[in-house]
């Protein structure tokens, strides 16, 4: 993957940020053992290899589990639903909820990664985060 195909991100080299809005999760993966790792990794957890590749994670997992936060910084409007939802490569990412009311949310529902807005640079340049809504859930 180049420079080119990453996008404006609010962590960069974490997101991959297509010209369309669609995007991926970039993470590693271990030659040697074939662990997958998020955030990308110099060296695998497991066998302490150092040769990894950077790949893309699927957009669809599972709600691993979920908390309601009410009380956050100041840079986040409360309340907000935080998740762990497990991607198909073995990895959890933790992330915001997004699309559905607090009361329909449930451990082991589908789930897809969505990319919206989330500021700007100190430069000014528009910031692209992630978050994660329900599958059966359209976006607007």
């Amino acid at each position: 993957m180049t420079a080119a195909a990453i996008g404006a991100s609010f962590r960069p080299n974490e997101l991959e940020v297509r010209p369309d809005g669609s995007g991926n999760l970039l993470g590693s993966l271990c030659r040697s053992c074939g662990a997958h790792f998020f955030p990308i990794r110099e060296a695998c957890a497991g066998c302490l290899s150092e040769d990894l590749k950077t790949v893309r994670f699927a957009t669809e997992g599972t709600l691993y589990t979920y908390t309601i936060v009410r009380q956050s910084t100041p840079a986040f409007e409360v309340p907000y639903a935080l998740g762990y939802v497990d991607l198909p490569e073995g990895v959890r990412i933790m992330g915001q909820i997004t699309g559905v009311e607090f009361s329909d949310i449930s451990i082991g529902m589908p789930m897809v990664l969505v990319l919206e807005p989330f500021g700007t640079s100190e430069a000014g340049d528009a910031l692209t985060g992630y978050r994660f809504r329900p599958a059966d859930v359209t976006s607007d």
